[in-house]
């Protein structure tokens, strides 16, 4: 079953291109080795409307569940979005078996590219448990 989109193509298109266009921006700096981002990064990201974040988290995340439907897997970007996807075990209340939760800033980087799943996991700034919870094959969406 094809999921119902709240957001549109070109609204979230428009806000995957300043998302990256602000990452470009920052290519040749740095993370300190504890974080897959930089803190030059983080204020720029910060600073960017709460609309054009809100709309980028929301359209990603619906594209990962067309990428991947299913319900085993509930992706978490609080507080700007949720979804559930990767095909696998129903659950019909309560947490689903594996879950997957980050910062905003933390999911735009995974979804363009701009740092792995393992860096962003060895770094604490992702949190994934269950056994379907690893969506490094998924990302970058972008």
């Amino acid at each position: 079953m094809a999921i119902r989109r709240k957001t549109s193509e070109a609204d979230g298109m428009a806000a995957v291109r300043e998302v990256r266009a602000l990452f470009a921006s920052f290519e040749n700096s740095s993370a300190a080795p504890a974080e897959p981002v930089s803190a030059e990064v983080s204020q720029a990201f910060a600073a960017l409307p709460r609309s054009v974040r809100a709309t980028f988290v929301r359209f990603t995340l619906e594209e990962l569940a067309t990428l991947a439907p299913g319900n085993s897997v509930e992706v978490r970007v609080p507080p700007l979005g949720v979804t559930q996807c990767v095909a696998g075990p129903r659950h019909t209340r309560g947490t689903p078996p594996s879950v997957v939760e980050a910062r905003p800033l933390v999911w735009a980087a995974l979804v363009l590219g701009a740092c792995s799943w393992e860096q962003a996991v060895g770094a604490g700034a992702l949190d994934a448990s269950g056994e379907r919870s690893d969506l490094s094959a998924l990302l970058p969406l972008f």
